[in-house]
This record gives structure tokens, sequence and C-alpha cells, in this order.
């Protein structure tokens, strides 16, 4: 998987791409990322990328020469094999879901807005266009770092365990269900028996059934599209029930 990055702060990637698992895949050769300064195709002595907007207003735009002709010289370089994205608050929102998407292309660039925006003739060179969230940052760096984290967390042999993006939250619509590990016991609080008893059809049933109990609790909008079996079902409406004795009995 390869990630080209246009940026006019490249500097703000270097924590965050230097560490951890990101770190390992790039020098596995399995994700690589190239961060290009926007600045360096400016045509003027002063380096600059913006100006002010056509009918007035408050900021600066950035100017579509520098980023198109930044993307040019990485067409040029790898040929268009993927999609190009732009990452702005308007953009459609990221999730699990688009992140797996993506991570199925061999190539994505990436294009970080500032200021007050882009020139909106950039947009006809995107193929498409990426919000993390309904809020505004300051440029689209942060954005860009956790699209390229999501994503490449989904190329194969990125994770130590490949199972393990299947059972995250969202990837089955479902929040994922707590976790625990040693101590057995740690401050009054338990490891809930089921996890030690060795039953996999058992911890396997607990799991879901946690799964949907916090789901349902704090987001329960996901459960209008997640894939409900029979059996969960069943158990939302045993839940229910119990719920109706309960106020009844009350």
């Amino acid at each position: 998987m390869v990630f080209d990055v246009l940026t006019l702060f490249p500097e703000m990637f270097a924590g965050p791409f230097s560490t951890s698992i990101l770190k390992r895949a790039m020098d596995k050769g399995i994700v690589s990322i190239s961060l290009i300064n926007i600045r360096d195709f400016s045509q003027n002595r002063h380096r600059t990328v913006d100006d002010a907007p056509f009918g007035g207003g408050a900021g600066m735009v950035m100017a579509p020469g520098p980023i198109l002709q930044a993307l040019e010289t990485v067409h040029k370089r790898r040929g268009k094999t993927g999609p190009v994205i732009l990452l702005c608050p308007q953009g459609e929102r990221f999730t699990q879901k688009l992140a797996g998407e993506l991570a199925t292309e061999n190539h994505i660039v990436l294009i970080c807005g500032h200021y007050e925006g882009v020139d909106e003739r950039v947009r006809s060179a995107a193929t498409g266009e990426i919000s993390v969230g309904d809020f505004v940052l300051t440029g689209g760096e942060l954005a860009a770092m956790v699209v390229v984290d999501a994503v490449s967390r989904l190329v194969p042999g990125v994770l130590g365990e490949e199972t393990a993006p299947a059972t995250d939250s969202f990837a089955t619509g479902l929040l994922e269900h707590p976790q625990y590990t040693r101590p057995r016991e740690f401050r009054g609080m338990a490891v809930p028996e089921v996890l030690l008893s060795g039953h996999h059809a058992r911890i396997a049933r607990w799991r879901r059934e946690e799964a949907l109990i916090r789901t349902l609790v704090r987001r329960p909008d996901l459960l209008a599209t997640a894939e409900l079996t029979d059996e969960d079902r069943h158990f939302f409406r045993e839940c229910a029930e119990r719920i109706h004795r309960c106020i009844i009995k009350d």
C-alpha cells in the first residue's frame, strides 16, 4: 500500500509515522508513505500557496496551482493508479467500512486542505472527499493521519493477528465486547467467570451478547444497520421481557 500525502506541513507527520505499528509496517515494506510539500510547487520566491478569496471574506484560500502541480508530479512518478482524496469537512463521513474499501487499493493520494479551504477547482482532480467527523480542524493533516492509520491496519500483514480487525468495533456493525487480562482480580473487580471456563462456544456467545448490550446502550443507532442473527434478536427479546417483568414487579 502506497500513500502520497500532499501537505503544507510534512513535519507534522514525523511522530505518528515513525513509531509503533505504522513504523513496523513501513520497515517491512508493507506500507509506504511519502510526504509531498505543496510549497515546493509554488511559483513565487516567497513560496506562498494561498490568496484572498474572490468576493471578499475572512481568511485565505489555498490556490489551485501548487496543489494540482504536486498531484501531477505524483501521477507522473506512479501513474494514476488509485483514488485521490481531498480531506475536508464537506466530505463523506469516514467509517470503518470506507477504511476497508480503501485498504483494497494499492495507491492512495491524500490532499490536506488548510486555511479557509482549497480553491473549488482542486475538487475537479479529486476522486473523492473525506471528513473524519462533524467538526472543523485547523488543517487536513490530522485527518490524513487518521485515514492512513485506519486504512493501514486493515492491510494484510500490518497487524500481527490477522483476525483482529474482524472483531474491532464497527467491523461487524457493533461495538467491541469488553476485554480482560491478568490479574484475575484487580481492586475488587474480577474477570467474568465465563472467560476462565475454557468453553469456547460459551465465551463466544458471551462476547457477542456483551457487544450487543454495549451497542444498545452506547450507540443504539448502529443497530439499525448491524447484521443481527436470529439468536441476537432472541437475546434482545429476552432482555426486553426481563426489563418488563422488573417494571411490573416494582
